[in-house]
Order: C-alpha cells, then structure tokens, then sequence
C-alpha cells in the first residue's frame, strides 16, 4: 500500500450526532415526522439526494432549497464536533511509514478545507479532494481524476470510508474499502466489507 484515501464526514469528524440533530431540526421546519438515531442510521444514503427522498416531500420542498439549508446549519456548527478519537495519530503513524494520505470528501471543496484548517489537520495530509457544490456528489470522477494524473493504481491504494458509497467508490476504482463502524451508516449494512471500530486496527489490516 503507498496511498490512504481518507473520508471526511463520519469517518474523521465525528458528526453523525449532529447531522442527525439537524435532520430533525429541518423536517419540523417542514412539518414532516422526525426519526430516531437509529432509523438515521439504517436511511442515510448516498447520492444525498436519495436519502432525502425518504424523509422529505420534494413536492413541497425541492431538494437544492433542502441542501443549501442543511450547509447553512451544519457548516457553522460542524467547527464544535469532535474528530474520531485517534484519527491524528493514526495518520502521523501511516504518514512515518512511507503512505500517502488523502482526504475525499463529497463536501464541497472550500467548506472541507475551511474545516480542516479550523481543526489544524490540513497540513497532515497530503492532498485534499473535495467536490464543486454542495449536492454531495462526483466524489468518485474526483477520485478517478486525481488518480489518473498522478499514475496512482488502485492496487497499491486503501478507501478508509464510513458508508456503502466509499465501497461502492473503491469498488469502481479498483482500490480496497475498509469501513469504519461509527459513522453515519449502522455497522450491519457494512457485514460485506472490511471493517473497523477503531483506528488503531489498521496498522494490522495495512
């Protein structure tokens, strides 16, 4: 392995709690029923898109008025979340020996790295891939692109994810998923893949 391609939501920042918080706070904006943590966790999905149909009425609402409200809520308060615990120390710890890391992020490329300089990570990775908007989605021609113009190939490359869409993503780019347990989906919808419920597991996986 030379190059660890690292999600941003869910899997460094721990923020599934707010991201949560503020589904609820929108669907009563809306009048539409709340879930709990759990049903979030089983429903949240990507193209975000999808995951929204679930909970929202597009009739009523469109999804860009839903996705420019969830950027202005959770932006501002994505700054007071906590990283994973021990995510620093294990990027210093691949980064000593040799790796390459790289934050792929489907969020939009100022707002990722406004959050990784806000938390003094920025200059611990390598590379920051982020998308053009706010729709959360083209993560993977992100991925294919930046692999591609710098020769990277999938075989000597690791997807560090918290959902189904970074292994759906690995899959595409040839590169092995390994998902995190903690994030934004329920650790059963990842039984099919490589998981982990701590990063200090990777330094036996890798």
């Amino acid at each position: 392995m030379k190059y660890i391609f690292w999600d941003f939501n869910g899997t460094i920042l721990d923020d599934a709690n707010l991201c949560y918080e503020i589904l609820n706070e929108m669907l009563l904006e809306v009048g539409q029923p709340t879930v709990t943590f759990e049903e979030y966790l089983m429903i949240f999905d990507f193209p975000v898109k999808d995951y929204y149909a679930k909970v929202y009425d597009f009739n009523k609402t469109s999804f860009d008025v839903l996705a420019k409200r969830f950027i202005e809520l959770f932006q501002p308060r994505s700054y007071h979340a906590p990283l994973h615990k021990n995510i620093i120390e294990t990027v210093q710890y691949f980064k000593s020996k040799g790796y390459k890391n790289i934050v792929l992020s489907a969020s939009e490329i100022n707002n990722l790295k406004a959050q990784l300089k806000h938390f003094k990570i920025d200059t611990i990775f390598d590379d920051i891939l982020g998308t053009s908007d706010i729709h959360a989605k083209g993560k993977e021609d992100v991925a294919k692109k930046y692999m591609e113009s710098h020769h990277i190939s999938g075989k000597n490359s690791v997807m560090i994810g918290d959902t189904l869409h970074d292994a759906e993503i690995a899959k595409i780019l040839g590169v092995k998923p390994i998902l995190f347990t903690k994030g934004h989906q329920h650790p059963t919808r990842l039984k099919a893949y490589d998981t982990i419920d701590h990063f200090d597991q990777l330094k036996t996986l890798l």
